[in-house]
């Protein structure tokens, strides 16, 4: 016998099943140790994601530095950087970027590109779509005109996000990034440690996260760029990495093209 659900009656059930299987995810999530949120990336029903990897033949990656606090170690980065040839992506905070014109001037006419980091480093899918407007809108005025680039990504600070910040940051052209290789520098590990973890998650269409702030990622991009080029990989800004037009995000956040 066939059981007719009226349409009201399907969404009220999608709902539940939905409400139930969040719930399953965490259950197991923390039952067997994975994190909830990489599991929810996967499996929430309806979910937006950002790009955390491109679907690439080539092999090309793109690295990546947070600018929220102080520069001590930004000129090292830079000049590492200009001699690994490596063209990278900053996100900055807005007010970073008013406290270090010069640098956000410096790190452009280098070669490097910005993208937004929001205007206060706050928990953004915690703030209406009013307040996300102004915080995107905002750092990327101030980004654009010490740069006179385009400003086209946007990084959520604390990788947080959901639905609303996702479309919000689509309506005002800005791509939103997160990445799949962590390179955990903030935690202060070793040169050693951070390019362990990088080279051996590195794979085509990476996108790679490092702080140009951190005690030791200036020391540890010879290590991540010697061995990385020397197995052919080409360092690629995330702009240049990404597809802007007929493309997908599968469940792991893996943007791909449309064929």
């Amino acid at each position: 016998m066939l059981l007719w659900v009226g349409d009201e009656s399907l969404k009220k059930f999608l709902l539940i099943f939905s409400v139930f299987l969040s719930f399953v995810v965490v259950v197991c999530a923390l039952v067997y140790g994975a994190s909830v949120t990489d599991v929810e990336v996967s499996l929430a029903i309806n979910k937006k994601l950002p790009i955390y990897s491109v679907e690439t033949d080539k092999k090309q990656v793109a690295i990546s530095f947070d600018c929220a606090w102080g520069t001590e170690h930004t000129d090292e980065i830079l000049k590492n950087l200009e001699r690994y040839n490596v063209k990278a992506t900053f996100f900055a905070v807005e007010f970073w970027v008013e406290k270090y014109p010069d640098y956000v001037k410096k790190i452009v006419s280098l070669g490097h590109e910005f993208g937004t980091h929001s205007k206060t480093h706050s928990k953004m899918s915690t703030l209406t779509e009013s307040q996300i407007t102004n915080e995107l809108i905002s750092s990327t005025n101030k980004i654009e005109a010490l740069t006179g680039q385009k400003v086209k990504l946007f990084r959520p600070p604390f990788g947080d996000y959901n639905n609303k910040l996702i479309e919000v940051s689509n309506s005002l052209g800005l791509q939103v990034i997160q990445w799949d290789v962590d390179s955990l520098d903030w935690k202060d590990l070793s040169a050693q440690e951070i390019s362990f973890r990088v080279i051996n998650k590195a794979k085509n269409g990476s996108i790679i996260l490092c702080h140009n702030n951190g005690l030791h990622t200036a020391e540890s991009l010879p290590l991540i760029f010697a061995d990385l080029q020397n197995k052919g990989y080409e360092f690629l800004p995330i702009s240049q990495l990404i597809y802007y037009e007929n493309y997908k995000i599968d469940n792991n956040g893996r943007q791909s093209l449309i064929r």
